[in-house]
């Protein structure tokens, strides 16, 4: 092997990692409290190359409503799927798309695009007493 060949091997495999990272790891960024207004807990979230935030924090016991604001047409970020609460939306693109559900017990929840690649978190924790 040359060291062009060499060189092109190396840069496809670095390029390899990077995409796979970039999809297959739900790190990005810090988590968010969802706010609550009128006892709902409330939380906005861009969708665009991956979820902004990508991780929520709620209460159990109080309804919350997760407004996904697509802000692209990539195939990729279309549909929402959060299995543990049933919810499977299309997300047109370059609008709104509310999901409202109310958590029931803690644990951290997974949602993700249809293909599995963009995702993202709902930690629901007890309600403080």
């Amino acid at each position: 092997m040359d060291t062009t060949q060499w060189f092109v091997s190396s840069a496809g495999l670095a390029l390899i990692v990077g995409i796979a990272t970039f999809f297959f790891t739900s790190s990005k960024g810090a988590a968010m409290s969802a706010t609550t207004s009128h006892g709902i807990q409330e939380q906005r979230i861009v969708v665009k190359g991956g979820y902004s935030p990508s991780k929520i924090i709620v209460h159990t016991g109080e309804p919350v409503r997760l407004v996904f604001e697509r802000h692209e047409t990539s195939p990729c970020s279309e549909e929402l799927l959060i299995p543990a609460f049933g919810i499977k939306r299309d997300l047109p693109p370059h609008a709104k798309t509310t999901v409202e559900f109310t958590p029931t017990k803690p644990g951290t929840y997974e949602f993700t695009c249809g293909m599995n690649m963009l995702r993202g978190s709902i930690t629901v924790e007890d309600q403080k007493k």
